[in-house]
């Protein structure tokens, strides 16, 4: 241990086994060439608050190194200057002496500088017959030239952190603007969809965000925004398609037939008797103009995905474990997985086939994946289905409210595990 490397605080100020250690490290510490002090001090700003350092302290330092004659700190010199606290009050834009103590302290306990103190706590100098300083009583500077290369990595992190928030902000606003044109724009012109939900979750989403949202909230808030745009222009583009299609068969004049090829229903058999169903006594089956039989349940007119899919997926994920190679990267995987689940929670194929009639393929899956959400609550998942079915036959149920409680459930979970 280099002994004469280690000093101790004058009077009552205790000294730490860090402080040991840190002047140490500054004794064995020789860069290879000297550093340019106020190069070392741009850095030490830069770093202010990963140094935990109130910015008075960085005025007390940037004073401190006005009293080394030279430009460049160099390991080799003896780095001590030793101004008195009135000289340095003067230099540090007239702060008090208690004011100039406690900075002076900071930048002690940040290890930028250290105490090299007198017998009796007095700064001064010892200098030979030639004029030359042969001993210092002050602060030391030879921290700085230790953790030079340090506070320069640790400032270019920084600058590149800050240059990171500013573009995810830029990139936030700009998503935001979209998300909000977007939906208002489907409200104006009365496209279908549950677009008060989707406001709704735009509104919390945007209070999410602090006055002052570091990069990670930042960035967070900006992967769920644009999740949030990507699936209302999916929302929108399945409505012009559904658009195209029905024009399309107007114009043709074609017969209504069930032809779909790839529909979710010829996953089911189609008779009660292939099915298993329980026959209804009350509900006489009546004869579409294609001749084949209704479930007695008139289907309603919207049958558009009442929510965009990302927001299903957050609000029911357990679904995602049954769809096609674990995952659903569209509406088809959805109802390939509601399928999966129809048969695990016991619902018949009869009461999934009505539901889709009803509501459409894809919210009928969204339903299916609610109850999965709340199996546990649930006595008869079949039951419950029917009675959704009806309801929306009615025009008295909505998924809105199901989805949004799932999302309120989770989040609160969230918070609670936080």
């Amino acid at each position: 241990m280099q002994k004469e490397s280690v000093t101790t605080p004058f009077g009552r100020r205790p000294v730490r086994l860090a402080l040991v250690r840190e002047q140490l490290q500054a004794a064995e510490t020789k860069p290879a060439r000297p550093v340019e002090k106020w190069k070392v001090f741009r850095d030490t700003c830069e770093a202010r608050e990963r140094l935990g350092l109130p910015d008075r302290a960085l005025t007390v330092l940037d004073a401190l190194l006005t009293f080394y004659p030279s430009t460049e700190l160099d390991g080799e010199q003896d780095l001590v200057v030793f101004p008195s606290n009135a000289q340095l009050s003067v230099r540090a834009h007239g702060i008090t002496g208690t004011t100039l103590r406690r900075h002076l302290a900071a930048l002690v306990e940040a290890g930028l500088i250290q105490r090299r103190d007198s017998p009796n706590g007095k700064r001064y100098v010892h200098r030979g017959r030639d004029g030359t300083i042969e001993q210092a009583y002050g602060f030391d500077l030879a921290p700085l030239v230790a953790r030079a290369a340090e506070l320069a990595l640790l400032a270019q992190d920084i600058a590149a952190e800050r240059q990171r928030l500013r573009r995810a902000k830029e990139e936030l606003t700009i998503c935001r603007r979209d998300v909000r044109k977007l939906i208002s724009a489907a409200m104006d012109e009365g496209v279908s969809g549950h677009w008060d939900a989707i406001e709704a979750m735009y509104i919390a989403l945007v209070a999410r965000l602090p006055r002052h949202p570091d990069r990670l909230q930042a960035e967070s808030v900006l992967d769920e925004m644009r999740l949030l745009r990507a699936e209302i222009l999916n929302l929108l583009d399945f409505q012009k398609k559904a658009q195209n299609t029905d024009g399309n068969d107007s114009q043709n004049g074609a017969h209504i037939q069930n032809s779909k090829p790839e529909s979710i229903h010829e996953l089911e058999p189609c008779s009660d008797q292939e099915q298993g169903a329980a026959a209804v006594p009350d509900r006489q089956p009546r004869a579409r103009p294609n001749g084949r039989k209704s479930s007695g349940v008139e289907a309603t007119g919207d049958k558009t995905p009442s929510f965009p899919l990302g927001v299903v997926l957050r609000a029911c994920p357990q679904i995602v474990d049954y769809a096609p190679g674990g995952a659903v990267s569209g509406w088809r995987d959805l109802m390939a997985a509601a399928v999966v689940v129809r048969s695990m929670l016991g619902v018949s194929p009869s009461a999934y086939q009505e539901a889709c009639e009803v509501m459409g393929g894809e919210n009928a899956a969204i339903a299916v994946a609610c109850i999965l959400e709340r199996a546990g609550h649930i006595h008869s998942a079949g039951g419950y289905l029917r009675d959704l079915t009806r309801k929306a036959a009615r025009g008295e149920f909505g998924l809105g409210p199901m989805v949004m409680s799932l999302m309120r459930a989770r989040a609160e979970g969230s918070q609670r595990s936080a």
